[in-house]
Parts: C-alpha cells; sequence; structure tokens
C-alpha cells in the first residue's frame, strides 16, 4: 500500500495515530441518566425532548454522552435519541466474533420502524456517521438527512486514493489483534498516548481514555477491523438524502489542513449536492474541541 500521495513515511505515521485513536473514543458518564427508551442486542437509545426528530449515533468505542450536551442544547425544540452502541463504554456486548457494522446499521433502521419516527435527521460523529451513510443507502425511504461529524466513506482513503478494502485488511487485521493481545497496562498506555490527537481537550482525554478501558475488546477489534474495510463509497453517487459533512483541521494535528481538505473533497465527491463544513483548529472530537462551530453547524443542517 502507498503512502506516497500524502507525502511518505510522516503521512503514513500519522495514518497509524489515526487509526490507534480510534480506538478509544469516548467520555465518562458520572450522573444517572434516564432509562433507555430502546433496547436490542445492539444498542439502546435514550429519548429526550419534544419536536422534530433527531437521532445522534456515536463513534467506536464511544458513548451517548459525547453528544450530551448537543441533546441538552436541541430538546427544547426536538425529539433526540442519544444511541448507545453494545460493546462500547460499559454496555454490554453479546454478538461475539459475529459481524458489527451490519447489525448496527439494521438495529438502527429496526428501531426507526418500530419508534414510527417519519425520516429523522441522523447526526453521526466518527464510525456513527460511516453508519448514518450507510444507514441512507441501503434504507433511504427511513432517513431525512445525514451529518457525519469527522467521518470518512471510506477510512483507509487515508492511506492514498490507491487504497481498497481488500489491501486495508492486512493492517486491519494487525489492528484487530493488538487489541485483543496487549496486557491491560500496555493497552490503557496505548489509549492515554492515542486520546491526545483525538481531542485538545484535555479534561476530554482523560475521559476518552476512561471510556475506552470499559469497552469489550472484542467488540473494539471487530468494529475496527471492519471500519478500516467497509467502504460505503459505490454508494455515494445514487444516494438522494442530503448530507452535511464536518471535518476537522488543525495546525499541530498528524495532519496538515490542506491534506485533510484535499482528502475529504476527494472522498466525498461523488455524493449530489454534499456539503462539506470545516471547522479549524479542532480534532476528532469536534463537539468538544469547537462547541460554539459544531453548534453553529448544527443548527444550520437542521433549519
Amino acid at each position: 500500500m502507498s503512502f506516497a500521495f500524502f507525502g511518505g513515511r510522516a503521512i503514513a505515521r500519522a495514518c497509524i495515530v489515526f487509526f490507534a485513536a480510534l480506538l478509544v473514543l469516548g467520555i465518562t458518564v458520572s450522573v444517572v441518566r434516564a432509562q433507555p427508551a430502546f433496547t436490542s442486542e445492539r444498542l439502546t437509545v435514550e429519548v429526550v425532548g419534544q419536536g422534530g426528530d433527531v437521532i445522534l449515533v456515536p463513534g467506536l468505542a464511544s458513548s451517548r454522552e459525547a453528544f450530551r450536551p448537543l441533546a441538552d442544547r436541541l430538546k427544547a425544540t426536538h425529539r433526540v435519541h442519544l444511541v448507545q452502541l453494545s460493546g462500547f463504554a460499559g454496555q454490554p456486548w453479546t454478538g461475539g466474533d459475529g459481524p458489527f457494522v451490519d447489525p448496527a446499521v439494521e438495529a438502527l433502521a429496526a428501531y426507526i420502524r418500530s419508534a414510527g419516527l417519519k425520516q429523522p435527521a441522523v447526526i453521526g460523529h466518527s464510525m456513527g456517521g460511516l453508519s448514518a451513510l450507510l444507514l441512507a443507502q441501503r434504507h433511504p425511504g427511513l432517513v431525512g438527512r445525514v451529518m457525519t461529524v469527522d467521518s470518512l466513506p471510506f477510512y483507509s482513503a487515508m492511506f492514498g486514493p490507491t487504497a481498497t478494502s481488500a489491501t486495508a485488511k492486512p493492517f486491519a487485521d494487525r489492528m484487530a489483534a493488538g487489541v485483543l493481545s496487549a496486557s491491560p497496562e500496555a493497552f490503557a498506555a496505548q489509549q492515554a498516548a492515542a486520546a491526545k490527537g483525538l481531542s485538545k481537550t484535555p479534561a476530554m482525554q482523560e475521559t476518552i481514555v476512561a471510556w475506552s478501558l470499559a469497552s469489550d475488546r472484542k467488540a473494539m477489534a471487530k468494529a475496527i477491523s471492519e471500519v478500516m474495510t467497509l467502504d460505503a463509497r459505490p454508494g455515494l453517487a445514487a444516494m438522494k438524502v442530503p448530507v452535511t459533512a464536518l471535518y476537522a483541521v488543525d495546525a499541530e494535528g498528524a495532519l496538515p489542513p490542506a491534506v485533510v481538505g484535499a482528502l475529504w473533497m476527494r472522498e466525498y465527491d461523488a455524493l449530489p449536492g454534499v456539503k462539506l463544513v470545516r471547522v479549524d483548529s479542532s480534532r476528532h472530537f469536534i463537539m468538544a474541541d469547537q462547541p460554539e462551530a459544531f453548534a453553529k453547524a448544527v443548527d444550520g443542517f437542521l433549519k
């Protein structure tokens, strides 16, 4: 697999750091929350507020609490559906060695039908954004609009424009094996190092580590291997659902801002009418690093 497109070894290292960082998304919960309104083998959903429906899907190893500030702000005017994926942030995992992403996407579709929602807006962070794209592709009548938050339709495109699911698989397998084989001490140290690349905010860095350690490693390994090999790009051209794609750029981040912008433009190029929104001075957790810019983008998306 060639890294030449992104400038050689430095960008190769940045890609590895990024994928390691995907393993540690989340924040800790220190207060009692409402009981979920919906529970399935793959996810639970907590509902707050009244109004137009908005579904919030967190990323890999992350929690619904990543979206709690947004939910608290929107609940006066919207009915907000906070998703928690099984296996992450203390939520039990019962999927064994089976697939992760596809069953979760189908569980989201089942929830929308069972709750009688009429084309809700769906906002997904990281892997949650990829899941939202897949949901809209496979069940276009169920979704009104999608916002992806620092999420690509094919994450291994970071390795360069010639990357494919097949060429990414060996690296994905190694990453998954590393998650499963690391000692508790080594795993905790890895999460602490990677969290610094996920957020500029020290408090968020600490909570990211805490939540990753509460996740099921088997679920994390399965999810990261699938995220690295799932390619939603072939379905982009046929999508009719409006999509807004937020992406973070940071002058001190792993990838130069110009490279990040070019990457998002290239990877979403086939999606008709996509709206790309750049958020400066932010790392992966845009909602924590730039809450005002994130709120403004969400308000524009929901209008």
